[in-house]
C-alpha cells in the first residue's frame, strides 16, 4: 500500500520548496490513487531537477517505488503504472515510445506523461501516433529551471556563455536557439512564482540583454493569455532585470573573503561536495541548505566564521561535559569515537571548521598579499580612502612575486585593466611578456567580446563608473568592494534606475514605473514604496553566469528591504578560475568547444 502524502521536502526553503510543491500538485497529486505504487521515469534534466528539491524519502511518501532513467534499458514491470517526468526533446520522447512499442511488449501498465515545458506539435503527434493507447495523462508543468538555493536559480546551460559571447557563433543559428531556450526557461520561473513581471534590461554595452528581454516579454504575454478572447493577466508588482555578464567584470575575478565565495574559489569543491580528512579517513560533506549552520554562516566574513564555529563547538562540548580547555580537530575526533550519540551534533561544526581552516591555509600562504592590491585596484582608493594615483605601481609587486600562480596574476592584471577602463596595446603586450603568460593571454584579451574595454588608445580611456557611497558601512579592510549588482538591486527597489540605461520592454504597473510616486510633503497613508514592496519580487537574471558574492547580495538586499524578495539567477554559477577558462575559449572554433545541444524536433 502506498503511503499517504506528506508535506514538502524537509528542511527545504524558498525556491526549492516552491518547486517541490508545484511538482507535488502538478504531478504526484494529479495521478494519485490510494494503495497504488508507481515508478517514475526521468531524463538527465529532470533527474537534476528532482534531486535539487526532493529526496528519495519524499518520493516514497508520494507512492513512488523506483526511479529509472528513460534513456537506459529497463526490466519490464507490466503490472505497475509509470510516471514520465521528462523534457520535450526527441531523445526523451523516443525513450517513452520505445517502452510501448506494442501492447504485448509494453514495459508498464500505463504512462502518465509530464513535460517540463511546451512540447512541439511534431513530437506530440509522433507520441500520439505511436503509443496513445498507453497514455492516461499528458501535461506540460512549466518547470525548466533549477532551484539552486532558496533565492537562487540556474538554467544549467554553461555553454550559453560561449554561444552568447563568442565571435565564432555570432552569425550562426546557435545563438538564436540558446536565446530562445533561455527565454522559455525564464518564463517557467515566472510561472512557478505566479508572476508576470515588468521586464527591463541593461542597454549597454552589448545587445544580448535587450534581445533576451524582448523574447521573455513576448513569451510571458503568450503564456498569460487566459481564455479564448486573449485576455492577458496584468503585470504583477514585480520586476525582472536582464543583464549581460560584462556589466561588472570586477566581481568575477576579485578574491572574496566571505565564507561560501572564498571556499568555492580556493578549495576543490565540485558539485557542492567538500572532501576532507578526519580521524585519518577521507570523508565528504554536501554544502546544502538543509544544513542550518551552513545557511547561518555562508555569507559571513571568514574572520567571523573562524570566531563563531569554535564557539559553537565549545558550547556543544560543554553541555556534554565532554571536553575542557583548547579544542582541536584531533581531540574532537576522539570525542566522536567515544560518544556515538554525540557524533551527529558536532559533525557539521567539524566540517565547517575544516573548510575555514583550509581557506585560511590558502589565504595565509599567498592570497592575503593579493587582497590589498585587488581592493585598491577595484575601488581606486586605499583602505584610508586615499586615491590610488598610479595603478601600475600597485600592480607590479604582485606580478614580481613568485609565490602567486598564473591565475592570480591574470586576475590582478584584469583588475588593473578594469580599473582604468582599458590599457594601451603596448602596455598590454609588456604585461603579458613580463609575466610570461603568452599561452593564457586570451584570458585577458577575450574580455572585449563581453563588451569590456581591454585595449584602448590613451586618449579614449574613460573615468571609472560612479558607485554608491558606502563609506559609512562597516567593512573589513580586505573586503571593501561591493558587487555592482547590489547597487542595481537597491536602486531598482527604490525606483532609482535610469530608464534610458534600464529601458522597459513593456508597459509597467504604476508602483514600479514611478507614476505612483507622491510628494513626501503629502504624507499619504500608504506610500508608493510600501505599495510596491508589499509582496513584490525583484528577479535579476545575468546572461553568462553569476558569482557567489552576487548571490550573497540578493540575500543582503532582501534582508534590508524586508517585504521585497530578491531572486537572482543565471545560466550557471561561476568561480573565477572556471570563468577565465571559459573566456579563454571564446575565440576558438565551435568544434573545439563542447556544446551541449538537444533541439526540440
Amino acid at each position: 500500500m502506498a503511503p499517504a502524502a506528506v508535506g514538502a521536502a524537509s528542511g527545504e526553503r524558498g525556491l526549492k520548496n516552491l518547486v517541490w510543491q508545484k511538482l507535488k500538485s502538478s504531478v504526484f497529486d494529479d495521478c494519485r490513487k490510494e494503495e497504488e505504487w508507481k515508478i517514475i521515469i526521468l531524463d538527465d534534466f529532470t533527474t537534476k531537477l528532482l534531486s535539487s528539491c526532493g529526496k528519495m524519502s519524499d518520493l516514497l511518501a508520494e507512492g513512488i517505488t523506483a526511479v529509472e532513467n528513460v534513456y537506459k534499458n529497463r526490466e519490464p514491470v507490466p503490472h505497475i503504472k509509470a510516471i514520465y517526468l521528462i523534457t520535450p526533446t526527441k531523445k526523451s520522447v523516443d525513450g517513452l515510445i520505445n517502452d510501448f512499442v506494442s501492447k504485448s511488449s509494453s514495459k508498464y501498465k500505463a504512462a502518465y506523461v509530464y513535460f517540463t515545458d511546451f512540447c512541439p506539435d511534431s513530437l506530440f503527434n509522433k507520441m500520439k501516433s505511436s503509443c496513445s493507447r498507453a497514455i492516461r495523462r499528458c501535461k506540460e508543468i512549466n518547470i525548466s529551471f533549477f532551484p539552486y538555493e532558496s533565492q537562487v536559480f540556474t538554467l544549467n546551460i554553461p555553454d550559453a556563455f560561449f554561444c552568447c559571447y563568442s565571435p565564432t557563433v555570432e552569425k550562426t543559428n546557435d545563438k538564436d536557439a540558446i536565446m530562445e531556450t533561455m527565454a522559455e526557461q525564464i518564463v517557467t520561473l515566472c510561472a512557478t512564482l505566479d508572476e508576470n513581471p515588468g521586464v527591463r534590461y541593461k542597454s549597454k554595452p552589448l545587445d544580448n540583454a535587450s534581445k533576451l528581454a524582448e523574447l521573455v516579454e513576448n513569451k510571458l504575454e503568450h503564456y498569460y493569455k487566459i481564455d479564448e478572447k486573449s485576455h492577458i493577466k496584468g503585470k504583477t508588482h514585480s520586476q525582472l532585470l536582464i543583464i549581460d555578464r560584462g556589466f561588472d567584470p570586477v566581481s568575477t575575478v576579485l578574491h572574496e573573503l566571505t565564507f561560501q565565495a572564498m571556499a568555492y574559489d580556493l578549495l576543490p569543491i565540485e558539485n557542492d561536495t567538500y572532501k576532507y580528512k578526519t580521524d585519518g579517513k577521507e570523508r565528504e560533506a554536501i554544502l546544502e541548505e538543509e544544513d542550518e549552520l551552513w545557511v547561518k554562516i555562508r555569507h559571513k566574513h571568514i574572520a567571523d566564521v573562524l570566531e563563531e564555529v569554535p564557539k559553537l563547538l565549545k558550547e556543544v562540548a560543554s553541555k556534554r561535559k565532554a571536553t575542557e580547555g583548547k579544542l582541536s580537530l584531533s581531540n574532537l575526533s576522539q570525542l566522536m569515537k567515544k560518544m556515538p550519540h554525540f557524533r551527529k551534533q558536532i559533525t557539521k561544526q567539524v566540517v565547517h571548521l575544516n573548510i575555514a581552516e583550509d581557506c585560511m591555509s590558502k589565504f595565509k600562504s599567498s592570497i592575503e598579499k593579493l587582497c590589498k592590491t585587488e581592493q585598491d585596484l577595484a575601488l581606486g582608493t586605499d583602505a584610508e580612502g586615499q586615491k590610488v594615483k598610479d595603478s601600475m605601481r600597485v600592480l607590479l609587486p604582485v606580478l614580481l612575486n613568485k609565490s602567486h600562480d598564473t591565475y592570480d596574476k591574470i586576475r590582478a592584471i584584469l583588475l588593473y585593466i578594469f580599473s582604468t577602463n582599458g590599457t594601451t596595446q603596448e602596455n598590454l603586450d609588456k604585461l603579458i611578456q613580463n609575466v610570461q603568460i603568452e599561452s593564457d593571454s586570451d584570458m585577458i584579451k577575450n574580455w572585449k567580446y563581453l563588451g569590456v574595454p581591454v585595449v584602448v588608445s590613451s586618449a579614449s580611456q574613460q573615468c571609472r563608473q560612479s558607485r554608491k557611497d558606502r563609506s559609512s558601512e562597516e567593512t573589513f579592510q580586505l573586503s571593501r568592494w561591493t558587487p555592482v549588482i547590489k547597487d542595481v538591486m537597491e536602486d531598482a527597489i527604490e525606483n532609482k534606475l535610469d530608464t534610458k540605461e534600464w529601458p522597459y520592454c513593456s508597459q509597467c504597473p504604476a508602483p514600479w514605473n514611478g507614476s505612483g510616486a507622491v510628494s513626501a510633503r503629502q504624507k499619504p497613508k500608504t506610500s508608493y514604496l510600501d505599495e510596491r514592496k508589499s509582496g513584490s519580487k525583484l528577479i535579476v537574471f545575468v546572461i553568462g553566469g553569476i558569482t557567489y558574492s552576487e548571490m550573497r547580495s540578493a540575500y543582503e538586499v532582501s534582508q534590508a528591504y524586508k517585504s521585497c524578495e530578491v531572486i537572482i539567477g543565471s545560466t550557471h554559477i561561476l568561480t573565477p578560475k572556471k570563468l577565465l577558462d571559459e573566456v579563454k575559449m571564446l575565440n576558438r572554433p565551435k568544434d573545439t568547444v563542447c556544446i551541449k545541444d538537444e533541439e526540440k524536433v
